[in-house]
């Protein structure tokens, strides 16, 4: 596994991580779903690997679990997820899917300004100590999200061929 994370430019993290894992071992414990979607999107088609659609339903699977981050009432991420799984499956064209992810960005970039406005608000030592205590808790957070989306991909790619 290692000598396919180095031949395809593979993040070093990556590769010290997998070590002498063997390609079964590295993906059943893979806690980084970020790592297994790149490896997927690459290896997409090859004989044994799953097909783009497959890996586009993966990306989709760890997406819908930042909806609950969404405001109510705000639909476009939803919606962009449902255009990208109909993309997947044949059934939206690539426009349909640009535009659903402009506005899912539109939705994005909205939230970030509140958000800004909101820690600017709350200002001077209140926000020091949020951003101390929140660096801990978003490590643990960040990694507690990256398992979940990796069981998800999981559940969909169970395996992943054997590589010499």
């Amino acid at each position: 596994m290692r000598k396919l994370l180095i031949s395809m430019d593979a993040c070093p993290s990556a590769i010290d991580w997998v070590g002498d894992k063997t390609s079964t071992e590295a993906w059943s414990t893979c806690h980084r779903a970020d790592w297994m979607l790149w490896l997927l999107d690459r290896m997409a088609g090859k004989p044994g690997w799953p097909t783009a659609s497959v890996v586009r339903h993966c990306a989709c699977d760890c997406a819908e679990t930042a909806l609950k981050y969404v405001p109510d009432g705000e639909g476009r991420p939803a919606r962009a997820i449902a255009v990208a799984r109909l993309y997947a499956d044949g059934l939206a064209t690539g426009d349909d899917l640009a535009a659903a992810r402009a506005a899912a960005r539109a939705a994005a970039r909205a939230a970030a300004r509140d958000a800004r406005a909101a820690a600017w608000a709350a200002g001077g030592a209140a926000g020091a100590a949020a951003r101390d205590a929140g660096g801990v808790a978003g490590d643990a957070a960040w990694a507690a999200a990256m398992k979940e989306m990796a069981d998800l991909i999981r559940k969909r790619v169970p395996t992943i061929p054997e590589v010499v």
